[in-house]
């Protein structure tokens, strides 16, 4: 399904679960009130609920990505995402309940609330697939490349949401035919045509939209066209598979009325990459505000047991290879640099990256918080000062990058932060090379959802102090 109508789905559903959550109060509450003779609080005492509890799920919903990628073809996600939403949203209101000590709220009502909001999901999304939205579309396939067979099997998988295949057109001449199914695998046959008869197929026949699935060396005869669908009004698109690109995510951006087509590696929703910042601002100053006194406690003890500076500062290659000042607590002597080309010979890592078990240059403290990574924890002025972010690759040494190959560099594209799938896997035991391709596929992958799920995760391994050094 195109990315428009996706986009779409996404806000139909959204404005589906919004409903499904309203009418989930009602529901439960009358359910409460009815099937259970224990009394129970007027509605009223409720009203403030409603408001929370839509926020929960909506949030959590987004959070996960189920508004942004709509597969209706997939019978499954009917019921796999309203059941995670639920599971994820229900444990948020009964912690919200509990961390308030809203004694007055029935438990059993908000149980109700969650399996009537479940079944509401569910049922809202087997009945949002049999709708068709709007007059079909039909659209005719300039191409029989291997390309233009995966698009028309697309789009046969979304005739429901109104995409017609109406057949194809074969660049040069070729003889009246048909495309079997036996052969493309399609559910059914389609007329071949040449490209010459367009013209004629669109004053004849209804296309709304044609697609342009052909090799390189084909593009130029195809410049009559286009032109003659433009005169018509007809939508047309290009298959970009002719461009190397393999993880590019490619778009269309105009600069003032130039057209760019644009070639990106790296995620460009700028709505959740605002939205990431933002986060990061408020957990981060909350952070440091909470952790204050520990703070204080461990500036105190670095500074009682050894001589030098609390802070270690260092240069490190931040979004784009830009060089920030990372700050940690100091967890060495303050000549552990000069010290560094002597140790060269006990580096534990495969790359351009040095770290050793046990490293002689640390002091007592400095152990105990690089144990539990209490080191890192001045880097949150860092992530407040936008230089970093809670999850993102390790800002490397200058000097690092410098060793990098050319399919390393594309890490520093990504804001750098204080923890990532590197960190879920065994920390400082992780080879060099599987600590890239750990960041390169966190970039591939990135969603808010994926930053949560590495934060909560991260959690317990800093705690058990595991796979640091």
């Amino acid at each position: 399904m195109f990315t428009r109508h996706k986009r779409i789905l996404g806000r139909l559903y959204l404005a589906g679960d919004a409903l499904a959550a309203l009418a989930s109060f009602g529901l439960a509450y009358l359910i409460r009130a009815h099937l259970i003779s224990r009394p129970l609080y007027p509605v009223s005492y409720y009203v403030w609920i409603v408001p929370v509890t839509l926020g929960i799920w909506l949030g959590v919903g987004v959070a996960l990505g189920i508004y942004r990628d709509i597969r209706e073809e997939e019978l499954r996600r009917a019921f796999i995402d309203p059941i995670k939403v639920t599971f994820l949203a229900t444990t948020l209101l009964f912690a919200v309940t509990f961390a308030f000590k809203l004694d007055y709220i029935s438990r059993l009502l908000l149980g109700f609330y969650g399996a009537s909001d479940l079944v509401l999901m569910i049922l809202f999304r087997i009945v949002a697939r049999r709708l068709s939205v709007g007059e079909p579309r039909h659209l005719l396939l300039v191409g029989v490349t291997p390309e233009a067979m995966d698009i028309a099997r697309t789009l046969e998988a979304n005739e429901q949401r109104g995409l017609r295949l109406v057949g194809f057109a074969r660049v040069g001449p070729a003889p009246e035919e048909e495309i079997l199914p036996e052969v493309s695998g399609l559910r059914r046959s389609y007329p071949l045509s040449e490209l010459s008869q367009l013209p004629e197929m669109l004053r004849r026949h209804v296309i709304d939209e044609v697609i342009f699935a052909v090799g390189k060396e084909d593009l130029d005869k195809l410049e009559e066209t286009f032109l003659k669908c433009e005169e018509e009004g007809v939508k047309t698109r290009v298959v970009l598979s002719f461009f190397p690109h393999l993880i590019s995510k490619v778009y269309l951006e105009r600069l003032r009325d130039t057209p760019l087509l644009t070639f990106s590696t790296t995620p460009e929703d700028e709505s959740l990459l605002v939205l990431k910042r933002v986060l990061d601002f408020v957990m981060a100053l909350a952070l440091l505000i909470v952790f204050s006194p520990l703070l204080l406690i461990l500036a105190a003890l670095i500074k009682l047991t050894s001589k030098g500076p609390v802070f270690y500062k260092q240069t490190r290659c931040g979004l784009g290879g830009r060089k920030f000042t990372l700050l940690k607590f100091r967890s060495m002597h303050p000549d552990a640099d000069l010290r560094r080309e002597e140790l060269d010979a006990l580096n534990e890592m495969d790359g351009p990256v040095f770290k050793i078990r046990d490293d002689p240059r640390c002091t007592a403290v400095g152990r105990f918080m690089r144990k539990f990574s209490l080191d890192e924890l001045p880097q949150l002025l860092n992530v407040l000062e936008g230089e970093m972010s809670f999850v993102g690759p390790r800002p490397p040494l200058p000097e690092e990058v410098e060793k990098y190959e050319p399919w390393q560099r594309r890490r520093l594209r990504m804001q750098p932060g204080l923890t990532c799938l590197w960190a879920l896997e065994g920390r400082s035991k992780l080879s060099f090379r599987r600590w890239m391709e750990l960041d390169l596929q966190y970039i591939d992958h990135w969603s808010p959802s994926l930053d949560w799920k590495i934060l909560l995760r991260t959690i317990p391994v800093v705690l058990l102090g595991r796979g640091a050094s």
